[in-house]
């Protein structure tokens, strides 16, 4: 009984156990390389341990399907029909997320067929790129969020207007009998140029929150600093 089973595992494809076990280390060894590439590159709210560690898993996951199929074109389309009824619906944090997945299912295409070489060497590669590349951010976003009665709907549209000369982006304007709410988009980069500017007509300095409120009738007004670790 021991001896037929042993044999059942044998013939059971058309690698030996060692050159099996050959490439699943092989592939454990470039996982945890990917595994210490996106613990590196991702900092703060952004980094997922569990998606770190789900990249591993895939990388070993995918080398094992490289061994199944092998050379055999009717399991390889079999084993693909199998995984088309597979959906995923987890949400990607950050669109570098989609890179790692690539790299992990590449590097376990080349520890299934035989191919270390090109396996680590394109991950060393693009271990660099991203370690040069990947803490690269977008300009922080700033919304300004203004509430007021709609006695003053014409005049926060044109003091915001004439403050920014025209690089305010008005993403959202609540409205109901009473209020008005609006939802600016603005560049760090242009709020800290124009926090201390003149406004046209104004013989004083003033900031935009300051020269809001003069106005009157403002419930409130609030600046909010929106970068990659909020939203990407």
């Amino acid at each position: 009984m021991r001896q037929m089973i042993l044999e059942m595992f044998e013939n059971s494809g058309q690698l030996d156990t060692g050159t099996i076990v050959l490439r699943l280390v092989a592939a454990t060894i470039i996982a945890a390389f990917i595994f210490l590439s996106y613990a590196i590159s991702h900092s703060g709210s952004i980094y997922s341990r569990k998606f770190n560690v789900s990249l591993a898993a895939l990388t070993v996951i995918t080398t094992v399907v490289m061994i199944v199929i092998g050379n055999n074109i009717a399991l390889s389309l079999g084993m693909v029909g199998a995984l088309s009824i597979v959906r995923f619906r987890t949400a990607i944090k950050d669109s570098r997320d989609t890179i790692y997945i690539f790299w992990a299912i590449v590097v376990g295409i080349c520890c299934g067929a035989g191919d270390y070489l090109v396996g680590a060497i394109g991950s060393v590669f693009a271990f660099l790129v991203l370690l040069i590349f990947g803490r690269i951010k977008n300009d922080n976003r700033v919304l300004l969020v203004i509430r007021s009665t709609r006695i003053n709907e014409d005049r926060i549209e044109a003091l915001v207007f004439q403050y920014f000369q025209r690089k305010a982006n008005m993403r959202v304007k609540n409205t109901t009998e009473t209020y008005v709410e609006y939802i600016y988009e603005l560049s760090k980069s242009l709020l800290e140029k124009k926090k201390r500017s003149e406004i046209p007509g104004d013989s004083e300095k003033k900031s935009i929150t300051d020269a809001l409120y003069e106005l009157g009738c403002i419930e409130y007004c609030n600046i909010v600093m929106q970068n990659d670790e909020i939203s990407s």
